[in-house]
């Protein structure tokens, strides 16, 4: 293997180096540092009591040869290992930057990672395959079912875990392990002769290769990830191929007849809706546009930018979230968005966040991570308790416990998040794209630095013309008062292109104190500030943070007639630990003066909304006693102050009902 070309940020927005020293995502990646990692480490471990088992790691130690017992959980178990080591490699990494010397907890990460990979390493076979299922109990059957076995799935998060561990401590040893690994499943599938014409049920590995050929620089990789994509949906279908073999066995059930639920029932070019399992989309979009990146291919592009409208426009929640149906997980009708018995999986999210930043790439414009920045916030975050221990793997916006509780048709659904599940795609998940997140906030294209994202910290970043590091301050998302300083130059000209937010129509800039005309200036969404930049150099972006009443298009049948609440990037919702119960009730005054509070003692420290409101009052509903009567004058709805917290921190207090959407008076 040659040696690695680079190590950060993934290769596509050109050298960025980020660090996130305070505030808002300061906060969380020390969580995940010191709670979430811990924790997870815990569960994959089988020591959390009362909580599903994982046997993730026991199933490694089976297959090295250091167990004795049986491979127990789901076919792609390995990948709930694979995404906690990426997690930790990512923090090991960020944690380096920030301080020469690491704390006891991330001490203590770099040496539970070490241990994993040597068992991990071990459980490879002579030939480079690696997966612990098919080791274990099906040794006759690799490659055999593609549809659902997700060999190809856990091996793409493993190869994301190598560069991860490699790029924080320089360690190969799981790297190598994995281009072995990969250099095999580049001998077994492809259009020559003697190779398997297939690709994966569950898409992952294509985004995994593309990275690894950034890292190293290997071609094959890149051609292979090409090859995956372009195969994909073609006619004779791979999987009705496959299903006639001798060795072919199901493992799942379910199947829609047209193969769109594994987004194959056409070429990807020829894609136009967002189809089938959500999270499968989101990765195979996502490696589509790095391929697009990578190669230019203006027909991949196309097909990017029709699957994100598709994706944004009309089958994306307010929050962010994606896949409105429990059924496969997965995208249904145009504007079918029930809030009840929503999925909104966390991890299609995080899919929908990471394809927002190859978009920007690939466009250049602030629509895509404002998206991006829609998800992370809301849909992404939710799916984690505030103390680190708890998982919300469906993201709802409306829930009634008592009705959870009593019907099969919300099972899905809970109130309270989980300690682990049996199927854990989604803990291992949100911590490794916490973890990365400085990867995702700024990134270079010729001699322009865009920034995306806004957090406390530093960026180094070297666009054409020479390096530059700029410091970014700011108590974003409770306060839009943002400030950028040039701490280094080269002395060459160079563009600071900020993103301004979609959600802020009055946003102000000054440069060194001297007010801009930020109209003037704004293309794509981004003020583009060209200069010659010296050290001391202070840009100040202004986002005002008016609380905002958003409808959604009347066609979404579920939101006809109510509003949502939304301050900065943030998604407002109701719990009934604030404002009691029957918060189907709850009513927006047609005048509610909003006033807005922030309140560093409540969940970790937020910003609440208080507005005019009314709740159904009990004690002055009729008491005829009848289900259903003669329509009253009375509406038994009385006077209230209503009080909204941010979506992301629901369910961290007391059980309870909570709402997104409310009614208004007057609509």
């Amino acid at each position: 293997m040659s040696e690695p070309i680079r190590a950060s940020n993934g290769g596509i927005m050109g050298q960025t180096e980020t660090t996130i020293s305070s505030g808002f995502w300061q906060m969380y990646q020390r969580l995940v540092n010191e709670k979430v990692l811990p924790y997870q480490w815990r569960a994959l471990n089988d020591e959390i009591e009362g909580a599903p088992k994982s046997h993730s790691i026991e199933n490694f130690r089976v297959a090295a040869g250091m167990s004795n017992s049986e491979y127990q959980g789901m076919v792609f178990q390995d990948s709930d290992l694979a995404k906690w080591i990426e997690a930790v490699g990512h923090t090991l990494r960020y944690a380096k930057k920030q301080s020469a010397s690491p704390s006891e907890s991330v001490k203590q990460l770099e040496t539970r990672v070490r241990e994993t990979v040597q068992i991990v390493t071990a459980a490879q076979q002579p030939d480079g395959y690696l997966n612990t299922y098919f080791t274990v109990k099906e040794p006759d059957r690799r490659w055999t079912n593609l549809r659902d076995a997700h060999e190809l799935y856990c091996a793409g998060h493993m190869i994301e875990a190598a560069i991860s561990v490699f790029e924080a401590t320089g360690d190969r040893k799981l790297l190598d392990a994995m281009v072995r690994f990969a250099d095999h499943i580049d001998a077994t599938f492809g259009g020559e002769q003697g190779k398997k014409p297939g690709y994966p049920g569950h898409q992952e590995i294509e985004l995994a290769l593309v990275k690894l050929y950034r890292l190293t620089g290997e071609k094959r990789f890149l051609t292979l990830a090409h090859y995956f994509i372009d195969e994909r949906g073609r006619s004779p279908n791979y999987f009705e191929i496959e299903a006639n073999e001798p060795q072919y066995r199901p493992i799942w059930d379910f199947d829609d007849g047209n193969h769109s639920y594994r987004q194959a029932h056409a070429p990807v070019r020829e894609q136009s809706d967002a189809v089938g399992h959500s999270v499968r989309a989101m990765y195979q979009y996502i490696a589509m546009a790095d391929l697009a990146l990578e190669t230019g291919d203006t027909s991949l592009r196309e097909a990017c930018e029709r699957l994100w409208d598709s994706t944004t426009r009309r089958r994306m929640y307010v929050t962010g979230g994606i896949g409105s149906s429990r059924h496969g997980e997965a995208f249904t009708a145009d504007f079918d968005l029930p809030n009840d018995t929503v999925y909104a999986e966390s991890c299609a999210a995080i899919g929908l966040f990471i394809l927002s930043n190859r978009m920007a790439a690939l466009a250049g414009d602030a629509r895509y991570p404002d998206v991006g920045e829609r998800a992370m916030y809301n849909g992404v975050i939710s799916g984690l308790s505030l103390d680190g221990t708890a998982y919300f793997y469906v993201n709802p916006l409306d829930v009634h416990p008592e009705v959870c509780d009593s019907s099969g048709t919300y099972e899905h659904v809970k109130y309270r998040r989980q300690p682990w599940y049996g199927c854990a795609c989604c803990p291992p998940n949100i911590a490794r794209i916490i973890a990365s997140l400085g990867d995702y906030t700024c990134r270079t294209s010729g001699s322009t630095l865009y920034i995306d994202h806004f957090y406390a910290g530093a960026v180094r970043a070297e666009p054409a013309g020479g390096p530059i590091r700029l410091r970014l301050e700011g108590d974003y998302p409770w306060n839009g008062d943002l400030t950028f300083t040039v701490d280094e130059a080269h002395g060459t000209e160079s563009t600071i292109a900020i993103r301004v937010p979609g959600w802020c129509s009055e946003a102000q800039l000054s440069v060194n104190g001297d007010a801009t005309e930020i109209g003037t200036l704004t293309r794509g969404g981004y003020a583009h500030l060209r200069r010659v930049w010296s050290a001391g150099d202070r840009v100040r972006l202004v986002l005002p943070m008016p609380v905002r009443v958003i409808e959604a298009d009347p066609r979404v049948r579920a939101d006809f007639g109510r509003v949502s609440i939304r301050r900065g990037p943030l998604v407002y919702c109701l719990e009934s630990v604030d404002n009691g119960r029957d918060l189907h009730t709850a009513t927006l005054s047609s005048d509610p003066k909003f006033e807005v509070e922030h309140r560093p003692d409540l969940l970790g420290g937020v910003t609440v909304i208080t507005a005019a409101g009314y709740t159904f009052d009990r004690t002055k509903a009729t008491s005829s006693g009848e289900l259903y009567r003669a329509v009253s004058e009375s509406t038994h709805l009385s006077p209230c102050e209503l009080t909204f917290v941010p979506y992301f921190a629901w369910s961290n207090r007391e059980e309870g009902e909570m709402v997104v959407w409310v009614r208004q008076e007057g609509r």
